[in-house]
């Protein structure tokens, strides 16, 4: 399990003063958890946030003792994408919760490597239920099956591990495999045909029987 330190918000003083010594602000809340001000590290919380992701459980210990949590929300610099806040959630212990888990890709599709498919990754994540000590960081979807442009992936197809379910459509589908898009051939640019133009003569027409006068 992941440890994260935090102190106390009023020990550190205003959101300003907090930030300048190199902390955010954060709050940590449940069914059974009042919401409770807190203060942690930027720098810890960046490693730990990288490592945990919002799906691996953190323990935060400070001066209310440990409570176990999942990271619920980041507030981050549009600019700079430095974290300003963050969210813990406080889950009951003994109970299975739901999460969001990440999908990874992984393989060689035979309709994309020999048939010059496209690879398409209708989903990204998957929501799961699972014991908070049995959440998996990410969940691995393995393409070797998509052998052909009728081949799909649903969701019970997933590979899961142990005490981990699905809490969602068990058929919908996962990824897929497109055909390739046909190239447009262009007509080859047919060059006039000259002797078809009519020549017009420039200067004013003769009029109808009257013979141009010779010196």
């Amino acid at each position: 399990m992941i440890t994260l330190n935090y102190v106390e918000r009023k020990e550190v003083g205003d959101s300003t003063a907090l930030r300048d010594r190199g902390f955010i602000p954060a709050v940590f809340y449940g069914k059974k958890q009042a919401s409770t001000s807190i203060a942690i590290l930027r720098s810890e919380f960046s490693k730990v946030w990288k490592q945990a992701g919002e799906s691996t459980v953190v323990s935060l210990t400070g001066p209310h003792g440990a409570v176990d949590t999942l990271i619920q929300d980041v507030d981050q610099d549009p600019v700079t994408e430095i974290p300003r806040h963050a969210d813990f959630y406080v889950f009951e212990k003994g109970k299975k919760i739901e999460v969001s888990i990440p999908l990874v890709f992984v393989g060689v599709s035979p309709a994309v490597k020999d048939l010059s498919g496209n690879l398409v990754k209708v989903m990204h994540e998957i929501t799961i239920e699972a014991s908070p000590e049995n959440l998996p960081h990410l969940i691995e979807v393995d393409i070797s099956t998509l052998i052909d442009f009728d081949a799909q992936i649903i969701a019970k197809d997933l590979t899961l591990p142990k005490g981990v379910t699905i809490a969602g459509d068990m058929e919908e589908v996962v990824a897929s495999v497109s055909a390739p898009k046909a190239e447009e051939i262009e007509e080859p640019t047919v060059a006039p045909d000259l002797s078809a133009i009519e020549v017009v003569k420039k200067g004013k027409k003769d009029e109808e029987g009257e013979v141009p006068a010779t010196e």
